[in-house]
């Protein structure tokens, strides 16, 4: 199983990456909050890693911080919440507030989220209150900030959003009032922006 995995940034999206190591290029899903923290294609890369094998796929998670780890752990622990749908709410919430969101008991923050319904926040809080309280305690790494992007910039923050579940026509209305009042070479800046907007 593989834990941590570190090598060459081969390509990225804010869906998912290529990193080459050993002369193999490992596919990995990542989390917005993941992609804001990686570097430039070709540079060295490290993640945590969490390897998910079922009969007929195996899929690689990765994280750029393990409470981002610890987080996607807590989740797909939960009853109807595969790594999919844990990878999509570590997207749609920064991991403190997760954290804080779930241990404060705030369903509807986490209803907020595309893809999250009513009953899965109400079990998401139920079930996991008590430990988000503990990793509450715990030291979070903090994420390099984004280098800057070129012109792709709201193209790229819209197919961000109608990953996580938005309609086309809601995530563009979003960036696009979003890019009139954030940095406009922020691509993490305008995704939250937008994220804000929509929720």
């Amino acid at each position: 199983m593989i834990a941590y995995l570190t090598g060459q940034l081969f390509r990225k999206s804010t869906q998912s990456i290529i990193v080459e190591a050993g002369g193999i290029g490992y596919e990995v899903f990542v989390p917005l909050s993941t992609y804001y923290a990686l570097p430039e294609q070709d540079q060295k890369v490290s993640l945590h890693i969490y390897t998910h094998v079922r009969e007929d796929t195996l899929s690689l998670f990765g994280f750029s911080s393990s409470l981002e780890k610890d987080l996607f752990l807590l989740l797909i622990s939960v009853s109807g919440i595969g790594p999919k749908l844990a990878v999509n709410i570590l997207s749609g919430i920064g991991p403190q507030e997760l954290v804080q969101a779930i241990a404060i008991g705030d369903s509807n923050r986490l209803k907020a989220i595309p893809g999250v319904g009513k009953k899965t926040a109400e079990r998401i809080v139920l079930e996991l209150k008590d430990k988000a309280a503990r990793l509450g305690g715990e030291k979070m790494e903090v994420p390099q900030p984004a280098a800057p992007l070129d012109e792709r910039l709201s193209s790229d923050a819209l197919s961000a959003l109608v990953n996580l579940g938005y309609s086309a026509n809601a995530a563009k209305k979003a960036v696009d009032k979003a890019s009139q009042t954030v940095n406009n070479d922020s691509l993490e800046a305008l995704i939250k922006e937008a994220l804000r907007l929509l929720s």
